[in-house]
């Protein structure tokens, strides 16, 4: 008989979680799914998280107390883009498939309609991460534009595709 998945818990991220948000940032799949570089030392990670300002929210996922994954939701703190936010996300190699990125982003999607009053969440997805655009589309991110030659990765460029979801 297999055992039932561990939870998942979702939470603040504190500057204790530092340490482990570089190990699952540092991961080749969560690298190549992101706009993060390799090999970022906790120090520079540990300075982004220390200059975060209120229009910013970073979110962890724990499994058995062990940091498995992280969303950030960043306001635009422009008066004409107040009502806009984006967001950004990493799971561990090792936990993802396994519910950690629908945790997050329910964490997230909760946060930016029911206390920040947010109308259009935006993010943008290499296009060929097949299961993050899913993933999008379960929660109601529609695609808005193909983004030709968006970022370079790992030795070629990559298009990316935008997508939003509108809280009407």
């Amino acid at each position: 008989m297999t055992e039932p998945p561990s939870p998942i818990r979702v939470g603040a991220m504190e500057s204790t979680d530092i340490p482990a948000i570089t190990e699952v940032m540092n991961q080749p799949r969560a690298v190549w799914g992101t706009l993060q570089t390799p090999y970022m030392p906790v120090e520079m990670r540990q300075k982004r998280f220390d200059a975060t300002d209120h229009n910013n929210r970073a979110l962890v996922a724990e499994v058995d107390g062990r940091v498995v994954g992280s969303i950030g939701l960043h306001r635009e703190p422009w008066h004409r883009r107040i009502h806009t936010a984006s967001l950004g996300m990493a799971v561990h190699d090792d936990f993802a498939g396994r519910g950690v990125g629908s945790a997050l982003m329910t964490a997230v999607v909760e946060l930016a309609d029911r206390w920040w009053n947010i109308k259009r969440l935006e993010l943008s997805v290499y296009a060929d991460n097949g299961r993050a655009i899913a993933l999008y589309e379960r929660f109601g991110f529609e695609r808005e534009g193909l983004m030709r030659a968006y970022a370079w990765r790992d030795g070629e460029y990559v298009d990316s595709i935008g997508m939003a979801r509108l809280r009407l």
